[in-house]
């Protein structure tokens, strides 16, 4: 498991800035869309080291959000499953991923997407170091970071 801290900068990510074929790899960004600041703070950095980024496309709040909900179920249930199948193609495109999990956390959405990455043997780097796993693949954040 490779382990970057945002703030103090990459580590331990993709030799430079083109991938195997020559052209500049592609990342794929996954987490709660609670993190809206650190996808975009991730987005560019990665950017600004020569990748490709595919990321979130839809953040729709809701009530739903502050209880932890996946924010397109507030439209729909077939929205929140189709933009569920769109992120899984995102993971099929990218050289590899990079997980934001603020604080550790890691919800159920993010653990499938975590879970689908490794059957498809993509790379996956983790914004913090994960909590320990629930038995369903999410981790508890420590209560004083909620």
């Amino acid at each position: 498991m490779n382990y970057t801290n945002l703030n103090g900068g990459f580590m331990e990510l993709s030799e430079g800035w083109k991938n195997a074929k020559g052209k500049p790899p592609i990342v794929c960004l996954c987490g709660s869309t609670r993190f809206l600041n650190e996808f975009f703070e991730a987005g560019w950095k990665f950017t600004l080291r020569g990748y490709i980024v595919v990321s979130i496309g839809v953040v729709k709040t809701s009530s739903a959000d502050k209880d932890g909900g996946h924010g397109a179920e507030a439209i729909s249930q077939e929205c929140a499953d189709m933009l569920d199948e769109l992120h899984r193609r995102k993971i099929d495109i990218a050289d590899e991923v990079f997980v934001i999990n603020r604080d550790g956390y890691i919800g159920k959405s993010t653990a499938a997407e975590i879970e689908y990455a490794n059957e498809n043997d993509k790379p996956i780097t983790y914004m913090e170091l994960p909590h320990p796993t629930n038995a369903d693949g999410t981790t508890t954040p420590s209560p004083d970071k909620e």
